[in-house]
């Protein structure tokens, strides 16, 4: 079997985990591997069946046409289980005969167990570090010189016996690219963040009033996204610059709205896009929504579905967050960040009243979109979420939810 090409652009993948072992019979179309590419996490399914001898290690970067594994088909499916199974047994019986026939080598002390070297000594006297709280790789267990520059002095007050232990682990190639491109966002930008507030009390109403119906007729939740994706696209439309990216020295705008969307995800955080959201009704969004997250949340979503975007979405209230400044997703010059909704005091008719309202930042590219464009664009947000019976749909509730 060779990798195949996850999406446009991928050259390599990553073998992040094999769901199966060296010698299991495996059956067609079922899942052996998870691989990681810059993009995405995703499945690898067996393209025959037969026994499998896997030629590439958990953590090999593998070029898109190289072969991970062979796969022969002219193998019978063993009865009672896989041929990884069956010799387990034989396994375990070598290695007790080995057990008894071998002892484990014996580590040889002395005088010099323990004790440092002078540079090492002069480095740990330094470092504040005592040699017994450094093990030595010398011979006969001297401390070297390396062992003490490697020594890791403990924070704060001296350890008190509790654990101390470290883990290390490989960062994913999804991981390490979106670590890549949030430092060059933050080198290669002008970013720039504004606030505002929102009160969210007319769509509370809208929503308790409509949504058992909505739900009952279309099968979706009528959420807070399709609310908020449409008066984005309001505002995009309104604004056209936040729709824009650069383009080396040109300014490359778009006429339709492909918003992407921060869902949580198995593997992390992904970013599938809703397409030509400018097209969708609330029943539309939502369900599209509703659909992509699934397919986030059960590692089904493709490259393709969190590939392009004009504008992003992301919503940091899920998980309580009050105030954040989101970091722009590439090549893209503005987010949207959404936070949770608290009841707090307001000034309204000059009366103090209490409301849900939730605060909204959008951070933006200042090379590109000015400081007037980003404010006036938020607050085209604000209006139409508190406003959304005339602004986003026309006066005419039951029809904009196709009730």
């Amino acid at each position: 079997m060779k990798v195949p090409s996850p999406g446009e652009s991928i050259t390599e993948v990553e073998i992040a985990e094999w769901l199966v072992e060296d010698g299991d019979y495996v059956e067609k179309d079922q899942p052996i591997a998870e691989v990681d590419s810059d993009k995405a996490t995703l499945e690898l399914p067996a393209e025959a069946s037969g026994i499998i001898t896997l030629k590439a290690e958990v953590g090999d970067a593998v070029a898109v046409g190289a072969v991970v594994c062979l796969i022969d088909t002219s193998a019978a499916k063993p009865d009672g289980g896989s041929a990884a199974e069956e010799e387990a047994p034989k396994k375990e019986v070598a290695v007790a005969k080995e057990t008894k026939e071998v002892k484990a080598p014996e580590v040889k002390k002395s005088y010099a167990t323990g004790s440092a070297s002078p540079a090492a000594k002069k480095i740990l006297e330094e470092k504040g570090l005592s040699a017994a709280a450094v093990t030595g790789t010398g011979r006969d267990g001297r401390i070297t010189k390396d062992d003490a520059v490697n020594a890791v002095p403990s924070m704060g007050s001296p350890s008190t016996g509790g654990s101390r232990g470290e883990n290390r682990t490989k960062l994913s190639m999804l991981r390490r690219k979106v670590a890549e491109r949030l430092v060059s966002v933050k080198n290669e930008t002008a970013m720039l963040t504004t606030f505002n507030e929102v009160d969210m009390s007319p769509i509370f109403t809208l929503r308790d009033e409509y949504k058992e119906t909505f739900k009952e007729k279309h099968g979706v939740g009528l959420g807070f996204m399709s609310f908020f994706t449409l008066a984005v696209v309001r505002a995009l439309k309104l604004y056209p610059s936040v729709n824009s990216m650069i383009d080396g020295k040109e300014m490359l705008s778009y006429d339709f709205c492909d918003i992407s969307i921060a869902v949580s995800g198995p593997k992390g955080l992904m970013v599938p896009v809703i397409r030509n959201a400018e097209n969708l009704s609330f029943r539309g969004v939502e369900a599209e929504v509703k659909r992509l997250a699934i397919r986030a949340r059960e590692g089904e979503i493709t490259v393709d579905e969190m590939t392009g975007g004009t504008f992003t979405i992301t919503n940091g209230g899920v998980f309580g967050s009050m105030l954040s400044t989101p970091i722009i997703n590439p090549p893209q010059s503005a987010i949207l960040g959404m936070h949770n909704i608290v009841e707090r005091p307001i000034a309204r008719d000059g009366a103090i009243a209490i409301a849900p309202i939730m605060y909204v930042a959008l951070s933006y590219d200042h090379r590109i979109i000015d400081g007037k464009e980003s404010v006036g664009f938020l607050v085209a947000v604000k209006e139409a979420l508190e406003n959304p019976k005339e602004l986003l749909m026309d006066g005419n509730v039951k029809k904009a939810l196709e009730l």
